[in-house]
């Protein structure tokens, strides 16, 4: 018999007030979901692949972001992105497939004293899914920590790392890729593949470089992996932890029909999270559900295919200032396909409030926080690093403009685009967006990039990569048609929609 069980939501009463202090203000209520509008702001461009980003929080404001190649650049608001990189392990790292490469970063609590960073990476020469430790300044090269054999298929390497509240490091591994859980590695307990990790790298204990903390949920049983926390994924890219109560929030990548977000409390550690027996709410293969075995569900899944769904990018529970009264306390995730931004919200009642609220920019691979808790986002190409925003709803002014004229003969038209950044920061290193007729097939342009395939993607050229406020670049082409020479009739740049002049 195969049991699912329901996730209500957590969180440990409050304590009650001394006497000799009164009670403080109840925060406000952050806005209703329906009147929040996401969106995205591009900051800075010119990465290569994209794949993680965090902020260290040692007051100097940078981020570091990870490169799929195995590099890792930084940036400051002041500066922009740097030329050179902070590190450079590409010797070691095995990029070959759309999925290998340099994963994830984490900092430690102790970052600031102890200039460690913690990197995952598939490594060469057989694409083995690796934890190691690089110490900033010593010139002593990467600590490898742990690995997983993974060279049957280049795909679903999970990849994420992050400390959680109790100072443990938490890493993700998907199940091996192929398709349909080829090694059932989902349910079993005896390899790292599928599941989420928990390691105390603070110290060492005999042979290992890390030490297995004694409350691990498989410590002492049989057969299994004693440094698993969490089983049951399928491939679980990007994880986070609520700084408020310590509660795991993870995005699982679906096989053909489901997408799900997972939320465990601390307490919650040795869940099944279903598959390979599930997908989602569904039973995906009943030969892979496990006999008496207590399946944990997703607190929310929505479809693959529907509106150009293809991937979950899990983000994080918005915990900052600036947009507090709009989505304090709310999860924010993504699509690397459709860009669309999901918010859940906890309801009080052991269920979720979730809405659509709004668009990223394009295949953004992974959320990043500020200490203070603002949100940045890496997309993978054309490779910007863009703020995360919040307005509300109804109160969003397109930041740019488009001005389309053509100019039609027979079978052919040319096209003149003016780009006008309407908003109040440059716009550097940019992607306008549309789709053309059917019929109408660019064979020519001037002053950019055109790539037609469904809708046309236009990138810019060097010598105008940078639209300043109320500055404008005109680009072009030459096309072919078959009749209808109507304008287009949606244009977005960066992801975010346009207004249309003439």
């Amino acid at each position: 018999m195969v049991l699912i069980a329901p996730l209500s939501a957590s969180a440990d009463p409050p304590a009650a007030p001394s006497a000799a202090a009164a009670p403080a203000p109840p925060a406000a209520a952050p806005a209703p979901l329906e009147d929040v509008t996401a969106s995205t702001v591009q900051v800075a461009s010119g990465l290569r692949r994209p794949t993680a980003l965090v902020a260290p929080d040692d007051g100097t404001g940078r981020l570091f972001i990870t490169e799929k190649a195995g590099t890792v650049r930084v940036y400051h608001p002041d500066t922009g992105l740097a030329a050179d990189p902070l590190l450079d392990v590409s010797e070691v790292v095995d990029m070959s497939g759309n999925e290998r490469g340099l994963l994830g970063i984490a900092l430690p609590p102790d970052f600031a004293d102890s200039q460690e960073l913690y990197l995952a990476y598939t490594a060469l020469p057989d694409g083995a899914v690796t934890l190691a430790r690089y110490r900033l300044g010593d010139g002593g090269g990467l600590e490898n920590l742990l690995s997983q054999e993974h060279s049957e298929y280049s795909n679903h390497n999970g990849g994420q790392l992050a400390f959680g509240s109790d100072g443990h490091l938490y890493w993700s591994i998907g199940d091996g890729g192929g398709s349909g859980d080829p090694f059932r590695s989902g349910q079993r307990l005896d390899t790292l593949l599928g599941k989420i990790m928990r390691i105390d790298v603070s110290g060492s204990c005999g042979e290992l470089p890390y030490c297995v903390p004694e409350d691990n949920p498989f410590v002492g049983v049989e057969g299994a992996r004693e440094e698993i926390w969490l089983y049951g994924l399928r491939n679980p890219w990007r994880f986070s932890f609520d700084s408020a109560d310590g509660s795991l929030w993870i995005g699982d990548v679906g096989q053909g029909r489901w997408e799900e977000i997972n939320h465990l409390t601390p307490e919650q550690g040795g869940a099944n999270l279903g598959w390979s027996c599930y997908e989602g709410l569904e039973v995906f293969e009943q030969e892979h559900c496990l006999p008496d075995t207590e399946y944990t569900e997703p607190v929310f899944t929505y479809p693959l295919g529907l509106d150009g769904n293809c991937a979950v990018i899990g983000g994080h529970v918005y915990r900052g200032e600036e947009f507090a009264d709009l989505v304090g306390g709310t999860y924010i995730a993504t699509d690397y396909c459709s860009s669309t931004v999901w918010a859940l919200r906890e309801d009080g009642d052991g269920g979720y409030l979730q809405a659509e609220i709004g668009k990223t920019a394009t295949q953004v691979t992974a959320i990043g926080t500020t200490p203070e808790g603002e949100f940045y986002a890496v997309n993978d190409l054309p490779g910007g690093l863009h703020r995360v925003v919040f307005e509300e709803a109804g109160q969003t002014e397109p930041t740019c403009r488009v001005d389309y004229e053509a100019t039609t003969w027979g079978t052919g038209l040319t096209a003149e685009i003016t780009v006008t950044n309407t908003g109040t920061e440059p716009v550097t290193g940019w992607t306008l967006s549309f789709a053309l007729p059917e019929g109408q097939r660019i064979v020519g342009d001037w002053n950019a990039t055109f790539a037609q395939a469904g809708t046309v993607e236009v990138g810019n050229a060097a010598h105008n990569g940078t639209i300043p406020p109320g500055g404008s670049v005109s680009v072009g082409f030459v096309a072919s048609h078959t009749g209808d020479t109507s304008a287009p009739e949606e244009f977005s740049l960066n992801g975010d929609a346009c207004a249309v002049g003439g």
